[in-house]
């Protein structure tokens, strides 16, 4: 059986001071193996951004234990961490690429930016930075351009080939696709699903189980942090368990025909709020 490139167990993250703290997760526990999308969707405030910044040591964990590529970081220092980020082994793609993406550099300056940090040589990291452009449908026209310069779709596609650059063993996307247009969102979706056959391990975080269940192998849903459901994209959107999963597939019209009627997601509601 092939290891998992991530393995998040019994994970608990804790927000404030002892007198006055907030669960933000608990003991979440997930895997995504190599060439696997694992879709993780929730609505706002139940824990999504959460996990995907404590997978990346940005919070510290209360409790449990996150595994990247065999490498147990649930302790790891700024240099540990450091030292993983360089290598380029995980790697993490905003909502607004405009976050990561530094509006001063150009396309290429900032493509070539984490080749060089792990030490290749500038030929060759030019020579990769034009190949993953490819990958993300994108021209060498753009290479010159600001950020600034960019359509939304195109900054996204650039912060994706930013992510892919050093060919990681994990890469988290964080609502990549939220704020584009549809058919920039079905371009963005389309380079997704075909990253399975590169062996890279994604976990696609959105709101949106729309966008999700077209892309991901596996959902898991998150409420109020805690990991509520987990399964195939098939079987959880043809047959959800938990009375949220519910609520989010009725919601989604896009699933399964018209979405459920008003009575009916308040229904659902009332049984996550008893």
């Amino acid at each position: 059986m092939t290891a998992a490139v991530l393995e998040v167990s019994g994970l608990t993250v804790h927000y404030g001071t002892r007198r006055r703290r907030r669960r933000a997760l608990d003991g979440v526990s997930l895997s995504v193996a190599p060439g696997e999308t694992v879709g993780v969707i929730g609505e706002t405030g139940s824990g999504k951004s959460t996990l995907a910044r404590a997978v990346l040591g940005l919070v510290p964990a209360s409790g449990g234990s996150v595994v990247v590529d065999g490498e147990d970081v649930t302790g790891h220092n700024e240099r540990q961490w450091r030292a993983l980020r360089r290598r380029g082994v995980v790697q993490y793609v905003f909502q607004d690429p405009l976050r990561s993406l530094d509006p001063d550099l150009t396309v290429e300056e900032s493509l070539v930016e984490p080749l060089l940090v792990r030490g290749d040589p500038r030929e060759e990291a030019a020579r990769r930075v034009r190949e993953f452009l490819g990958r993300v449908r994108l021209g060498e026209e753009l290479l010159a351009r600001l950020p600034g310069e960019l359509s939304g779709g195109q900054r996204q596609r650039v912060a994706v080939a930013r992510a892919l650059v050093t060919e990681p063993r994990l890469v988290i996307l964080d609502e990549p696709v939220s704020a584009l247009d549809s058919a920039n969102r079905v371009q963005v979706l389309d380079i997704l699903k075909e990253l399975r056959d590169s062996g890279v391990a994604l976990v696609f975080i959105s709101h949106d189980l729309g966008s999700v269940a077209g892309t991901a192998d596996r959902i898991a849903v998150l409420y109020r942090g805690e990991l509520v459901e987990t399964g195939t994209a098939a079987d959880v959107v043809n047959r959800p368990g938990h009375p949220y999963t519910r609520l989010l597939v009725g919601s989604a019209p896009t699933l399964r025909g018209a979405p459920a009627d008003r009575a009916e997601r308040a229904r659902l509601r009332a049984m996550l709020d008893a």
